[in-house]
């Protein structure tokens, strides 16, 4: 009982240290997904198109990613970044996490796309639309709609891969924890508090992905 009690001691008298930490967290998980979203979605065209050097272009992109693993490619950017032009922390953070997660979106996104039946393309060609029209307006919003279980589930790796910046400085949660359990000399409660922050995060970003499923569907 002492040890529940010493970790509800920790979890309460760290609140504001950690919800600095919090604040961090979100920023550099909503910055660095809406950036790999881009960079998914950009490769995704790419790996689809009919030119042969820009899928072999996608192809090499994504194979680095997921043949290397995500703190490596922090450090990598991080220290080879800051060499070439100044960056902090946070946004050399950002570059490292949305660079690994915008390889795994833009698989997710280029199989929606390719899920879609190709007679839809042929409808929008017969209606007079350009290829990029078509695809803009017709290919792309179904997509989405397939895509975003997948989506979500990748935006939830993406929040909880966030602490690996802690090894470049960075403050956020993880960060937090590791300092506030080697200023106290008592890392299991700062570890436990923190995995609790995690689950409150990934529980909420559930429940919306949920959400915005069944509202998708009652509009299908």
């Amino acid at each position: 009982m002492s040890g529940i009690k010493h970790f509800f001691d920790v979890f309460i008298n760290s609140f504001d240290v950690f919800v600095e930490g919090f604040k961090i967290t979100i920023y550099l998980s909503v910055a660095s997904l809406l950036i790999a979203f881009i960079i998914g979605l950009f490769f995704a065209i790419l790996k689809i198109s009919n030119v042969k050097i820009l899928q072999w272009i996608a192809d090499a992109y994504i194979w680095l990613v997921r043949g290397t693993p995500l703190i490596v490619q922090i450090f990598v950017l991080y220290y080879g970044l800051t060499e070439i032009i100044l960056l902090d922390k946070f946004w050399a953070g950002v570059a490292g996490l949305a660079f690994h997660s915008g390889a795994y979106i833009a698989e997710i996104i280029r199989g929606a796309i390719q899920s879609i039946d190709k007679g839809q393309t042929e409808a929008g060609r017969s209606l007079g639309m350009t290829s990029g029209l078509t695809m803009r307006r017709i290919i792309l919003p179904q997509a989405f709609r397939r895509a975003v279980p997948s989506l979500g589930n990748q935006f939830i790796i993406g929040i909880k891969d966030s602490s690996l910046v802690s090894f470049i400085g960075m403050q956020e949660l993880f960060g937090v924890a590791s300092t506030q359990g080697s200023n106290n000399f008592d890392y299991l409660p700062f570890y436990l508090t923190v995995a609790v922050y995690y689950l409150i995060i990934v529980l909420v970003l559930t429940v919306l992905v949920n959400m915005l499923e069944k509202k998708m569907a009652q509009s299908d």
